[in-house]
């Protein structure tokens, strides 16, 4: 039997499962198709909303915009979920060399928005501190598994278990026709899949590997991010999330002794703690050259959208992009021209 939405979501990812929830929200027909077998970024990612970013420690791409409106976004969806997806946790930075403590306390001095002070002598009981330490305000940790269950719980109605392929698709004149489904719009939300898509294969896409342990840490209290050359984020079940990796050059999509070795050292230094190892978890993300999204419709095909390449910064960019790019579809507002995809207009333009 034909069936007719306004909207197909292609992945149940971050970012599709807030354009499910925002198409909701509007009462707007729509069905979501995900493989839940496929890998996906947000399944190994920390969660970690964090309004600076570097080792100049500088405020990152439209935080004053994005992080209010990814703390509200989130806040409503934990209260129509009723279940904890987002809480405030500061992150404890633990100068790793009398180099960035320096740069901190330039920042703090001169762009003094998001860090603090803070020298609490707590730290030296968990912590090797020879450069002392600082502290990040506003920060906020996302758990992203339960978002994503919740998520796929709440958009059940909509929700079709299937492998996209484009081979279904059929475009027409003013819609989009996959299996038995009529839509007026498709985006693609679906990560890594959009750089093999025949309709936008020719974004500058960048994907890079990702990797993280997750340790039992006996004794750290799990109230803070701790940061130094290695981040320490609170997980599940009393577990931390340390990490992460960021290779742009890759073989493969396995876990790396390497990347083991190396985080086992960065732990041994740093830590007074005892700790045990319980997994290693690994993903790619869909990442770009420009590092900022690729929002917006196909300037050839006004039936297909995309909303993709969140980077690190997914957390915070996914909830107002994804609203953004509905805002833009149904009252004509303009998507933010760094995130715009008319900016590749001649790359995508080629037939």
């Amino acid at each position: 039997m034909q069936e007719k939405v306004k909207y197909l979501i292609v992945g149940q990812g971050l970012v599709g499962t807030w354009m499910g929830h925002y198409l909701q929200e509007k009462k707007l027909s729509f069905k979501i198709i995900n493989n839940s077998a496929m890998p996906s970024a947000t399944k190994v990612a920390s969660g970690v909303m964090n309004p600076v970013t570097g080792r100049r420690i500088v405020q990152t791409w439209m935080i004053e915009t994005v992080l209010p409106f990814a703390v509200n976004a989130y806040q409503s969806f934990q209260e129509k979920v009723a279940a904890p997806i987002i809480k405030k946790a500061s992150v404890a930075l633990i100068h790793p060399s009398i180099q960035m403590k320096e740069s901190f306390d330039y920042r703090l001095n001169h762009e003094n928005v998001y860090l603090k002070k803070n020298e609490s002598p707590q730290w030296k009981n968990f912590f090797h501190s020879m450069h002392g330490t600082g502290e990040i305000d506003e920060c906020y940790w996302i758990d992203l598994i339960q978002f994503l269950k919740t998520g796929k719980n709440k958009l059940q109605a909509h929700y079709i278990e299937d492998q996209f392929d484009e081979k279904d698709l059929t475009i027409n004149a003013k819609s989009v026709q996959w299996k038995n489904i009529e839509a007026e719009k498709i985006i693609f939300c679906d990560g890594l899949n959009s750089m093999n898509n025949i309709y936008f294969k020719a974004l500058p896409f960048a994907p890079n590997k990702g990797e993280a342990l997750i340790v039992a840490i006996e004794g750290l209290p799990a109230k803070n991010i701790y940061k130094s050359n290695i981040a320490i984020v609170p997980w599940k079940d009393n577990f931390f999330w340390v990490g992460s990796s960021y290779e742009w050059k890759y073989q493969d999509s396995e876990p790396s002794l390497a990347f083991k070795e190396k985080m086992i050292a960065a732990l041994d230094s740093l830590l007074k703690l005892p700790y045990q190892v319980v997994d290693h978890i690994v993903g790619i993300r869909p990442a770009n050259t420009e590092r900022r999204p690729f929002v917006g419709l196909h300037p050839l095909y006004k039936q297909i959208g995309i909303c993709n390449g969140m980077g690190t910064k997914g957390c915070s960019l996914a909830p107002y992009f994804a609203w953004q790019l509905i805002e833009h579809i149904e009252k004509g507002i303009q998507i933010n021209p760094e995130a715009n995809i008319e900016r590749f207009a001649r790359l995508l333009g080629k037939k």
